[in-house]
């Protein structure tokens, strides 16, 4: 009852801060709230009113909650198998779960292959090391330490994604590896956020344009004086003190958008920042780049490429993007300076 009571209020708050265009048969209307995947969503979509653009934001915070609940892995939900629970029981016993983490783990496999290890799922014990001396770092910043590498290295001798185990059938999960945890944390969000789009398109919202921490989705078009033109994003500046916020707005129409960076979530040792996007390859955070960009149809796609391509050299991941079909990126070199694949030029305003 607590959370369906949380859902509403949440709702209400959104619902007075809505704005509405008129010259149009639909009107514009924005809603936010927060709590979900630990960051800000942002809905912005066109409706024939207030009430239907209500509805249609419940069934997307509804249907992100349980997303958010179902990829979790520092928490517990009363009556929800999630992926910590899978986590608690490695090495001991199958989990029965829902159809959506078996979803999930089979598009990250997947993911793992096509990106030739450089999003890996099963990177949890190196990544929670990495978790536990940035959280230290941060809360107390004069005594924030590097994990020692040779913890590193211990903990990746248990990050083989093969095992893993997935029984359809069954309906269960299971990690043989009792020393190695799963971490979502760079596919789960594009993935929901491509699900919930997909759904909330088959119910009539179809103008829309959804944002879950900067995982950027455009359901067909905007309307402006009765035409329909694509829908705008930026993609943010990596440089804080730089007086251009955005490097790029891009036109988006049934595309997503999704950034990786430096500047998310990172902390000081000795006067060198390190950020959160760990490459399996040396066990410490990528190296290579201030953000990578990518645009492609899907934003779970658009996720797990963000943060494989992060973590390789340019031509290696220059030759991956060009060699998949509508999808593009941008890189931003630590210099400052950018390159772009072939063909992200038509995406820009």
């Amino acid at each position: 009852m607590a959370k369906r009571v949380l859902s509403i209020f949440l709702l209400w708050v959104m619902t007075i801060n809505l704005t509405a265009c008129s010259g149009t048969k639909e009107s514009r209307y924005e809603a936010s709230f927060l709590e979900l995947f630990d960051t800000v969503t942002t809905i912005v979509g066109y409706a024939e009113n207030k009430d239907e653009f209500t509805k249609y934001v419940q069934i997307i915070y509804n249907q992100l909650s349980e997303y958010h609940q179902l990829y979790n892995i520092y928490n517990d939900y009363e009556g929800i198998n999630n992926i910590k629970t899978i986590n608690d029981n490695a090495g001991i016993s199958p989990v029965k779960v829902n159809q959506k983490i078996i979803d999930l783990l089979k598009f990250s496999k997947k993911a793992y292959e096509e990106t030739n290890g450089k999003t890996n799922i099963a990177l949890g014990s190196v990544l929670s090391v990495w978790h536990d001396y940035r959280t230290r770092g941060i809360e107390d910043p004069e005594n924030a330490q590097l994990p020692p590498m040779d913890l590193l290295e211990e903990k990746f001798k248990h990050t083989d994604i093969n095992n893993i185990i997935i029984n359809e059938e069954e309906s269960t999960v299971y990690i043989q590896d009792s020393l190695m945890s799963i971490d979502v944390g760079a596919i789960a969000k594009g993935y929901a956020v491509e699900a919930v789009s997909q759904y909330i398109e088959e119910q009539g919202f179809t103008h829309a344009v959804i944002s879950v921490g900067g995982n950027v989705r455009a359901l067909g078009t905007k309307i402006i004086d009765g035409k329909e033109q694509a829908w705008s994003a930026g993609i943010q500046n990596p440089d804080s003190e730089s007086e251009n916020t955005n490097l790029y707005i891009l036109n988006l129409k049934d595309y997503s958008l999704v950034t990786s960076g430096v500047y998310q979530r990172y902390y000081t040792v000795d006067g060198k920042e390190y950020h959160h996007i760990i490459n399996p390859s040396t066990l410490m955070p990528a190296d290579y780049f201030l953000s990578v960009s990518i645009v492609c149809k899907e934003s779970g796609n658009a996720d797990a490429l963000s943060t494989a391509v992060f973590n390789m050299p340019y031509e290696d991941g220059v030759t991956l993007i060009e060699s998949l079909e509508e999808t593009e990126a941008l890189w931003v070199f630590k210099d400052g300076s950018m390159k772009y694949s072939s063909g992200f030029d038509k995406f820009i305003k």
